[in-house]
């Protein structure tokens, strides 16, 4: 007797799912008030039922691409010392942590309800991306290149800061020189000569 195949392999599906969370990811940081299910669906070219049966509702959704930003800024700041000096890998994931923030504004009715029935804990995301930072800034302090007395909770609310007051895409290049700021401020004075020596 011949045995049935599957409809669609798990490849297939985790095809599906990554494709979602990437398509949903890109539309919850763009759209100016949350996307339809539907819209994320045709976007990512897959029907609705496929989206319902990956993420069975809104807040499964938002719940995935939350955690998955998440993780990609926990597990980003050692990817990115492994390969770039403190400062450049702080300055790197100090976009990364932009892109997040600007995921949230797209989801934000969703999230913070979420957040309010306890379906998110608020309390271990923030403990995660501190001790991120803090990694970012111990390698820093260790080379030399950052300096000691600066900790991981003021260079958080430094980012919330900058990010809240210059939201809209047209003000990328603001955003920018206020992170390159930030990171000046953030320069042991060792390093101060020469970095102004290069420019020189």
């Amino acid at each position: 007797m011949a045995v049935a195949k599957p409809r669609g392999s798990r490849a297939d599906a985790t095809r599906n799912r990554q494709q979602l969370l990437d398509v949903a990811t890109r539309m919850f940081a763009t759209a100016e008030a949350e996307p339809s299910m539907r819209a994320i669906a045709h976007r990512a070219g897959v029907g609705i039922a496929t989206l319902y049966r990956h993420f069975p509702t809104r807040e499964s959704l938002v719940d995935a691409v939350y955690r998955d930003q998440v993780s990609r800024l926990t597990a980003g700041a050692g990817e990115l010392l492994a390969r770039l000096d403190p400062p450049a890998a702080l300055r790197r994931w100090m976009d990364l942590f932009g892109d997040w923030i600007a995921t949230k504004n797209g989801m934000l009715d969703t999230l913070l309800a979420m957040v309010e029935a306890g379906e998110i804990a608020h309390a271990h995301t923030r403990a995660e991306l501190l001790a991120a930072i803090d990694s970012l800034l111990e390698a820093g302090r260790t080379s030399g290149e950052l300096r000691a007395d600066v900790p991981a909770e003021v260079v958080t609310a430094a980012l919330i800061g900058i990010f809240t007051v210059t939201s809209p895409p047209e003000q990328e290049e603001m955003t920018a020189r206020l992170l390159d700021l930030l990171m000046d401020g953030l320069r042991s004075s060792a390093c101060d000569q020469p970095k102004a020596a290069e420019r020189n």
